[in-house]
């Protein structure tokens, strides 16, 4: 491919002048400038660099969003996401429907069980995480709310994939396969990835046996609205010496009622044929 064909197919979020009306270029920059500090960019050499915008542009740009608090400088660090940011996505979750009306399920679940509960919705080909209450067994996991997660390699990403068809959930595998070589019968192959999907599907549930984290295993279950489509997944999670397989297989019918709940609040009716 031509030089001037790859740059044709560039995605925007990479070049943040590409397909941009005019008026709106100094908003794609400046939109630009915040992702790549939220990737990793620390400084204006690594954020020119991502965005492919003069380095004059670039402090102009990063300075306005340091003034405004979308970022922020710090001596020795560098460029970092900035305080309103962290107003706006706090309001963002709070305007989100539906982790205010899964919090009493959710806050329900953790009480009966002691461990660490979850709730994410589906982002393109990742989880996002918008509701995590930590577990009482001393365990801490990696995710956070507005962490993301391979769909292929979490037990809420399972179930959120539980309506969707074999060759998506091939495609899921390739892009973020279970990396656990722990999980009974071996490492991860397609194969063994499949026949442990269409059990799930079959039954209406999802479990990670250590998928995604070494010693953690969870059992998940899909939230569905009015339409009756998964519209998000909760999960109980904890280490194996508190999650053995036996636990877990109990665990289903507790995870599937509260899911059944939150359901019932998003519309759902148990009946629909």
């Amino acid at each position: 491919m031509t030089s001037a064909a790859l740059s044709s197919v560039r995605s925007p979020l990479l070049d943040p002048d590409a397909a941009a009306p005019a008026g709106t270029q100094t908003l794609m920059r400046g939109l630009a400038v915040v992702q790549a500090v939220a990737d990793g960019a620390r400084d204006l050499k690594e954020i020119c660099a991502r965005i492919g915008v003069a380095r004059s542009t670039t402090h102009r740009l990063a300075s306005c969003l340091v003034q405004e608090r979308y970022l922020r400088a710090l001596p020795g660090v560098g460029y970092v996401l900035g305080p309103k940011l962290i107003e706006l996505g706090f309001q963002a979750r709070e305007a989100f429907p539906m982790a205010t009306l899964a919090r009493p399920y959710l806050d329900s679940l953790a009480e009966l069980t002691g461990d660490t509960i979850h709730l994410a919705v589906r982002d393109n080909d990742e989880v996002l995480y918008l509701e995590k209450i930590p577990g009482k067994k001393g365990l801490e996991m990696r995710s956070r709310v507005g962490h993301r997660m391979p769909l292929a390699a979490t037990g809420v990403g399972k179930a959120l994939l539980l309506d969707t068809e074999e060759p998506q959930w091939k495609a899921l595998h390739r892009i973020g396969a279970p990396v656990s070589s722990r999980t009974p019968g071996g490492p991860q192959t397609w194969e063994t990835f499949r026949d442990r999907m269409r059990e799930y599907a079959a039954q209406g549930y999802a479990f990670d046996l250590e998928d995604n984290e070494p010693s953690i295993r969870c059992v998940a279950a899909p939230v569905r609205d009015a339409s009756s489509g998964i519209v998000a997944a909760i999960s109980v999670s904890s280490t194996v010496p508190y999650m053995s397989l036996e636990r877990m297989r109990e665990m289903v019918a507790v995870v599937q009622g509260a899911a059944a709940g939150i359901s019932a609040e998003m519309g759902w009716k148990v009946d629909r044929g």
